[in-house]
């Protein structure tokens, strides 16, 4: 996967880019068919303490792209908060796209299971 990353206001140090690799390698676990990924890492000075720094993070893959931010009071935090909404968002792709695929087996268990419950009935 190719990572793109850029900062503004940020100087970008080995532990910080480590960090994101980190938990790119991550997100590559869940789905490995992810072309790039792009992070933006921001610190804005005339926010309240609590939201300064900002983490963005873009997924760009086979469809929808995959995009998810947030702001914390520390950098390390946002980059944990954002990996775990790309997580959750390629669950929750990967089961919609699992449901879509199996609906028909689905269909023909349960009118098997209505079958056999009419027969049994009378």
């Amino acid at each position: 996967m190719k990572l793109i990353l850029s900062t503004h206001n940020v100087t970008l140090t080995k532990t910080l880019e480590d960090r994101v690799v980190k938990k790119l390698e991550q997100l590559e676990h869940f789905d490995h068919r992810a072309v790039d990924a792009r992070v933006t890492l921001e610190h804005d000075h005339r926010r309240i303490p609590e939201r300064q720094f900002r983490c963005a993070m873009q997924l760009a893959m086979r469809g929808p792209d995959l995009f998810a931010e947030a702001r914390e009071s520390d950098l390390y935090a946002a980059i944990d908060v954002v990996a775990k909404k790309i997580e959750q968002q390629i669950r929750k792709r990967h089961s919609k796209h699992k449901a879509h695929k199996h609906k028909d087996a689905a269909r023909l268990k349960n009118a098997r299971r209505q079958g056999a419950l009419q027969t049994a009935e009378p």
